[in-house]
């Protein structure tokens, strides 16, 4: 068991005892969402796997979230925001805004990139490195207005 399922399943109890059900919840989905790959997977899970599943969900939430913003459901967009920022507490920090686009220069030096064609061989250098780090979206936002 990883060290952040041990963390979760220990944040879950204290949840519990504290009557957080909002946070109780969330972590019980994270729990059975990791279960779940760790099945599908046959082994036990690394971090990487870890910070795959936890990405995963907190973009689902994210995602949601802005849904529920444009269909007026206040209540239920204020839901899900609160648990992509408990699902957040699970993921590694974040890669700071001058640091990523110190790190794409450098990721399009080392792959000779120069224009939009060669975006792949940019994003596949750069992920791995900043898997679960950024936004997929916002990167390759980046990558492409860089390379553009």
């Amino acid at each position: 068991m990883s060290d952040v399922q041990e963390r979760i399943r220990e944040d879950q109890k204290a949840a519990l005892k504290a009557g957080d059900k909002v946070r109780v919840a969330t972590l019980r989905l994270m729990s059975n969402d990791l279960k779940n790959r760790q099945i599908e997977l046959g082994r036990a899970l690394a971090e990487a796997d870890v910070v795959e599943v936890l990405s995963r969900a907190r973009k689902q939430r994210r995602e949601s979230e802005e849904q529920y913003r444009s269909g007026g459901r206040q209540d239920l967009a204020d839901r899900e925001a609160a648990e992509a920022a408990i699902i957040q507490e699970y993921l590694p920090e974040p890669v700071d805004p001058a640091r990523l686009d110190e790190m794409i220069e450098a990721a399009i030096a080392e792959t000779g990139a120069s224009g939009p064609a060669d975006m792949g061989k940019v994003m596949g250098r750069l992920m791995p490195e900043v898997k679960g780090r950024v936004d997929g979206a916002e990167l390759s936002r980046k990558v492409r207005e860089r390379l553009s």
